[in-house]
């Protein structure tokens, strides 16, 4: 039976945005008008309705996710902030991210959310030429791109900003000198993703009609090994995947859900994982933003599901989380956590494989991936469980 979880961390997502980004497949939406009262008013509910099935809990971190927060009044994060600390025991480390876009609309925001009490942005830049960005739908500019990075470093204490890279027509050498130019541009954080084609995308159908063409495995391949290597040399290595950090820069409220920590999602979309009873359950909200304003006007949530995990279920999240970390899984967590050892669900055989391969190593209480399985993560993780 897996153990209770004492600190909790809070996932608040805002669904709107003013346009959909062509390779964007998360719960987004465009809308004329928003009654901002209203969904402040919502989400304040849904916060209290989630505080009766957590009971007392120390909250670690709150991450203001889209869809484009920045859109929000500072006067609506304040009122979330505040009720969020009225009913949970804040840490003394909380760390308050706001996902931004850099447009000088947002940016002109970013001292009220500062004294809000968001204390880290994060920048959706995506690319550092404007040929670039509007191939990518962007609304800004580079220009913009760097004023809104000089202002986060101005009022937040930590900031990080995302890009893409293996973009249409993009070059190897494109993207080395693309990448130092934002090394030279961060703080300490970055979230590089290699462009992907998702499924109901405008780009999925742009692709299926070759409008489109990505660079091929083999360069996409030599950009992700060039990434990690001058990430490295400029100090901000690899902590999972996709995110590159300095010392102690990493996101605390992504790590939770790395490490397997308790968290809920409030807000069209969004989902959780948290601990009640000794029972880890999954929760998830309607997706709709018209139904779950309803839904939550009217019996105070908007929860549509609420499953308690088998410990299968919970050691195959688990192994597919802690494995995108450098360090890699925590085998003494894991077990705290599920309730059982990790080798009741893996195939042996298997790993043993890519130990003899060097795609995986285990040691010092954690089996992780190594550099060479890590950009082949995906690929080897239907076959190390069982």
């Amino acid at each position: 039976m897996p153990v209770s979880n004492k600190n909790l961390a809070i996932y608040i997502h805002w669904p709107f945005c003013l346009s959909k980004c062509p390779y964007c497949d998360f719960n987004s939406h465009v809308r004329d008008e928003i009654d901002e009262a209203a969904w402040a008013g919502a989400l304040v509910r849904e916060l209290d309705y989630y505080r009766k099935l957590s009971g007392p809990r120390t909250i670690t971190s709150v991450f203001f996710g889209g869809g484009t927060p920045s859109l929000m009044s500072a006067v609506t994060v304040e009122i979330l902030l505040s009720r969020i600390v009225h009913i949970w025991s804040p840490s003394d480390s909380m760390e308050i991210t706001l996902e931004a876009n850099p447009t000088s609309v947002e940016a002109d925001k970013f001292k009220d959310f500062a004294a809000a009490g968001i204390n880290r942005l994060s920048l959706g830049i995506q690319a550092l030429n404007d040929p670039d960005l509007d191939a990518l739908g962007r609304e800004h500019s580079v220009i913009e791109a760097q004023q809104a990075i000089d202002l986060s470093q101005k009022y937040f204490s930590r900031s990080s900003f995302d890009l893409i890279y293996a973009r249409m027509g993009q070059t190897l050498k494109a993207w080395e000198q693309e990448l130092i130019r934002a090394l030279d541009m961060s703080v300490g954080h970055l979230s590089l993703y290699q462009l992907t084609i998702e499924r109901g995308t405008a780009f999925y159908q742009a692709r299926e009609k070759g409008r489109i063409i990505l660079p091929g495995e083999d360069l996409s391949a030599d950009m992700y090994d060039l990434t990690q290597a001058i990430c490295e040399d400029h100090g901000l290595p690899a902590y999972e995947i996709s995110n590159h950090a300095g010392r102690a820069e990493e996101s605390r409220h992504n790590l939770t859900y790395w490490t397997y920590g308790d968290y809920i999602g409030v807000g069209p979309g969004a989902h959780g994982r948290m601990s009640i009873n000794g029972e880890l359950y999954a929760l998830s909200q309607d997706r709709s933003p018209e139904k779950w304003l309803k839904n939550v006007q009217s019996k105070g949530h908007a929860t549509d599901s609420q499953n308690c995990l088998t410990s299968q279920s919970m050691a195959e999240e688990m192994i597919m989380m802690g494995l995108r970390l450098r360090r890699g899984l925590d085998l003494t967590n894991f077990e705290g956590r599920v309730g059982q050892g990790i080798e009741n669900f893996i195939d042996h055989k298997y790993l043993q494989n890519l130990f003899e391969l060097g795609y995986m190593e285990r040691g010092d209480h954690h089996l992780r991936a190594t550099a060479q399985g890590l950009p082949l993560l995906n690929g080897l993780l239907g076959r190390i469980l069982s």
